[in-house]
C-alpha cells in the first residue's frame, strides 16, 4: 500500500494534470465554435458550385469535341492520395481513425499510391509506414484560408495534367457533430460532375435558365480548377472543425477522469491517515498503560 506521502504527491500530480486538460478544453471550446461556423458557411457555396458544374457539364456534352482534361478518365497506373489530418494530437481517436482509414485504402490498391500530406500526423504516419510522401503542407493554423489552400490545389492539378497521376483521392475527417467526426475518402480527379436534377420530362432546364459568355465550354474550363480548389478548401475546413471538436471532447473526458481519480485517491489518503492516527493513539495508550503497570 502506498504511503501517505506518496498518496499526497499523487493527488497533487493528478490535480495539476486536471488543470492542464481543463485549460485545453476551454481553449478548444473557444476555437471550436468559429471553426464549425467556417466549415458550415462554406457548404452553401460548395453546393451551389456543384450545381453549376453539373449544369455546365450537361450543357457542354458534345461527342465531337474533346472533353476538358480534368474530366477525362484514363487508364489508372498511378494514384495520389491527398491526406488531410491535424497537426497536433490530444484529440482522442481522430488521428488514429484517419490514418487507419487512409492506410487501409493504400494497402488495398493494386496500383502504386503516393501521398500528399496536409498535416503533421498524416505525414508522420505514412513516413513510418514507408509510403512515398511526395509533398507536405503543415502549420495551416486553426483558421486556414483559401490562400493557404491554393498551392495545394495547384500542385494536385498540375501533377494530374502532367500525367504523374491518373487518379487523385482526398482523405479527410467529415464534421458531423461535436461528438462525431467520420473519416471520408472520395475521388477528387478526374472530376465526376454531380448529377443534374431533371424535370418531369427528364430534361435538364439549367442551360435554359442562364446565358453564358463567352460560351459554356470556356466557363466550365475556368470553373473546374476552382471546383477542385473549393473541394480541398472545404475538406481543410472540415478537418479544422473536427480537430477542435474532438480535442474539446477528449480534454473534457480527461478532466472528468482526473477529477474522479482525485476523489478516489483522496478517499484512500483519508483512510490511510485515519489508520495512522489510530495506530499512534494505540501506541500512546499502550505506553501509558505500561507505565502505570
Amino acid at each position: 500500500m502506498a504511503t501517505i506521502r506518496q498518496l499526497r504527491r499523487r493527488i497533487q500530480s493528478v490535480k495539476n494534470t486536471a488543470k492542464i486538460t481543463n485549460a485545453l478544453q476551454l481553449v478548444a471550446a473557444s476555437k471550436m465554435r468559429r471553426a464549425q461556423d467556417r466549415a458550415l458557411q462554406a457548404r452553401p457555396y460548395a453546393e451551389k458550385l456543384r450545381t453549376v458544374i453539373a449544369g455546365l457539364a450537361a450543357a457542354t456534352v458534345d461527342p465531337e469535341k474533346p472533353a476538358h482534361p480534368l474530366l477525362v478518365t484514363r487508364e489508372v497506373k498511378n494514384i495520389a492520395l491527398l491526406h488531410i489530418t491535424p497537426d497536433r494530437g490530444l484529440c482522442g481517436g481522430l488521428n488514429s481513425n484517419l490514418n487507419r482509414s487512409a492506410g487501409t485504402f493504400v494497402a488495398t490498391q493494386r496500383e502504386p499510391v503516393e501521398v500528399i500530406a496536409v498535416g503533421k500526423k498524416g505525414r508522420d504516419f505514412f513516413i513510418r509506414a514507408r509510403v512515398n510522401v511526395i509533398a507536405e503542407f503543415t502549420d495551416l493554423g486553426d483558421y486556414p484560408g483559401q490562400a493557404q489552400v491554393a498551392p495545394i490545389a495547384r500542385l494536385v492539378i498540375d501533377d494530374y495534367l502532367a500525367g504523374l497521376f491518373d487518379r487523385v483521392y482526398v482523405s479527410y475527417p467529415e464534421f458531423v457533430s461535436t461528438a462525431t467526426q467520420r473519416p471520408v475518402i472520395r475521388q477528387l480527379l478526374p472530376i465526376e460532375p454531380p448529377r443534374m436534377e431533371e424535370d418531369e420530362a427528364g430534361a435538364s432546364t439549367f442551360a435554359q435558365d442562364f446565358i453564358f459568355e463567352p460560351s459554356p465550354d470556356r466557363v466550365l474550363a475556368q470553373l473546374l480548377p476552382r471546383y477542385v480548389e473549393m473541394q480541398i478548401y472545404e475538406a481543410v475546413l472540415q478537418n479544422a472543425a473536427s480537430f477542435q471538436s474532438a480535442q474539446m471532447v477528449a480534454m473534457k473526458n480527461a478532466t472528468d477522469n482526473a477529477n474522479e481519480i482525485t476523489r478516489d485517491l483522496t478517499l484512500t489518503y483519508n483512510k490511510a491517515r485515519q489508520e495512522q492516527i489510530t495506530k499512534e493513539l494505540l501506541d500512546i495508550v499502550g505506553g501509558a498503560a505500561a507505565l502505570e503497570g
